[in-house]
């Protein structure tokens, strides 16, 4: 879908952002760039719609240089969604969200559904927003705009920098299951900056760890926690002990409140099972069920055992 061959980016100062990188993202995948500042993540994310201009190397898109793409038509097929949301101050909520439709020549009829369609996704009723202002919402409806706007004209890649860092937490949180279970509808490529290991393990797919304009290592979320290719992942990850002994699939269901038992075709595992045999589980499904003494009592899939681990996380913190 996404591919960087040998891609560099040197700015006017001398200054080196991304070094050689070689990357591919698949199609339909939640992909999560991360590093600390001066890592080169926003750079990478940037180049892919041409924000920023590569120096060295290609990025192919469908199999097609992105350089030979029309930069408008290239930048009108790919979702952007900023830290800032960067609404239309006086436009209303479906005037900001036609922005793209409109300049694709897509009819009123077409786009006021689209509109209804989209606001309906994230939670937010058509016929009370859509007339409204952004300085009339939330910090965290004002950004599901900005999400739904990237989405309009119905991109195959929606790309988000750090979308949600300047939110409160619980609006953070909020928005990542939100932005988790839109995902599983709309099933876009989606490329997502951040600088917090924590979102990126609850969110991503594969994350790229990046550190001097480099890829450091990419992998699944089960893949950096068992396998950190050296101390720098390691300690970015954070302190968690994922070979704690003290996991218990019991715990993880109490706090997802799932006890949805309609498991047609879901494979089910001991509710003792460890937390490998779990995440092992889970890569080959999106959700699993748990049985005790014979009996289902609930269901799991990946990201409520990555909150669990990250609440773990987060008390042991709180405990130092």
């Amino acid at each position: 879908m996404i591919r960087f061959e040998n891609v560099s980016k040197q700015f006017n100062d001398g200054t080196t952002a991304v070094k050689s990188l070689n990357l591919t993202i698949n199609k339909g995948e939640f992909f999560v760039l991360i590093g600390p500042s001066g890592s080169g993540k926003t750079t990478t994310l940037k180049m892919i719609n041409r924000l920023i201009e590569i120096s060295e190397g290609s990025i192919f898109i469908n199999g097609k240089k992105i350089s030979e793409y029309d930069i408008h038509e290239l930048r009108w097929s790919i979702g952007y969604v900023l830290q800032q949301i960067a609404l239309f101050p006086h436009m209303s909520i479906e005037e900001n969200i036609a922005v793209v439709p409109e300049m694709k020549k897509w009819s009123k009829e077409k786009i006021k559904n689209r509109i209804d369609d989209l606001l309906d996704m994230v939670g937010l009723d058509p016929e009370k927003y859509r007339h409204r202002k952004p300085s009339e919402l939330s910090g965290g409806q004002q950004q599901r705009i900005g999400v739904v706007r990237a989405l309009a004209a119905d991109p195959e890649i929606v790309l988000m920098d750090e979308p949600f860092s300047a939110l409160d937490p619980i609006s953070r949180e909020k928005l990542q299951d939100d932005i988790l279970n839109l995902q599983k509808t709309i099933k876009k490529t989606i490329v997502f900056v951040t600088h917090d290991m924590q979102e990126a393990l609850k969110l991503g797919d594969r994350i790229s760890i990046m550190k001097d304009g480099e890829i450091v290592q990419v992998g699944t979320p089960k893949e950096l926690i068992y396998h950190p290719v050296n101390d720098f992942v390691k300690e970015f990850i954070g302190k968690v002990d994922y070979h704690n002994d003290k996991f218990n699939l019991e715990t993880v269901l109490s706090r997802t409140h799932d006890k949805n038992l309609d498991l047609e075709g879901i494979p089910v595992i001991p509710v003792t099972s460890s937390l490998e045999q779990t995440l092992e589980s889970l890569s080959q499904q999106e959700q699993i069920g748990a049985e005790k003494d014979g009996k289902v009592i609930g269901r799991i899939d990946r990201q409520s055992i990555i909150q669990h681990l990250l609440n773990n996380l987060k008390e042991g913190e709180k405990s130092e």
